[in-house]
């Protein structure tokens, strides 16, 4: 299972257990008022109020059980995430640097007079047009009979493409040991709680 896939359907079972733990409160609540306000109602309610009260523990234990589940999907969404970023940033970096290395190489290849591909020059201008002031006034002071010529250094190289992050987190294989999905009911009537009153 995904983990995507595995956060919808842990998130829809903890929120259907809120609810009913949400009813079966309402009904203990309506309960107790009965058993203070009704002659002999302790002793005439405490079975049903045991019983809910029961239910109640085991809905929140599922419940417990299900956001556990969900906090260590989230630790490897977020995991999986970090990486996908990671990898992206460090990518970019490199290619930076790359980009660095080579605006040097222009300048210092003008700066020593030789002759570079005008887009080169270009891309050098656009960077630091100060740098490419520079890097020309003093070529044009050393420029020697041999002049150089160089073929440009940014070439046709084709772009990464990368994967989103969060299709990524979301189609990693999920944590296992995943718990059973139950329905409320079903946990509510293994205590004996029946349905709602």
């Amino acid at each position: 299972m995904k983990i995507g896939e595995a956060q919808q359907i842990y998130r829809s079972q903890v929120k259907a257990y809120q609810e009913q733990k949400r009813e079966v409160s309402k009904q203990l609540e309506n309960l107790r008022a009965r058993m203070g306000h009704a002659p002999g109602g302790q002793q005439q309610y405490a079975s049903e109020a045991a019983t809910l009260e029961l239910t109640l523990d085991a809905l929140d234990e599922k419940q417990s059980e299900y956001q556990d589940y969900l906090d260590q999907l989230a630790d490897k969404y977020c995991a999986y995430w970090n990486a996908t970023v990671t990898e992206q940033q460090g990518d970019a970096a490199k290619e930076y640097g790359e980009e660095m290395g080579k605006i040097l190489a222009v300048a210092q290849r003008i700066m020593r007079g030789a002759v570079v591909p005008a887009a080169d020059e270009r891309k050098l201008m656009e960077f630091d047009d100060e740098l490419y002031q520079t890097a020309k006034n003093i070529g044009a002071m050393v420029r020697r009979q041999k002049k150089e010529k160089y073929d440009s250094l940014w070439g046709d190289g084709e772009k990464k493409e990368y994967d989103d992050p969060q299709e990524v987190a979301e189609n990693a294989e999920a944590v296992p040991g995943a718990p059973e999905i139950v329905p409320v009911e079903d946990t509510m009537a293994a205590v004996g709680g029946g349905g709602p009153m």
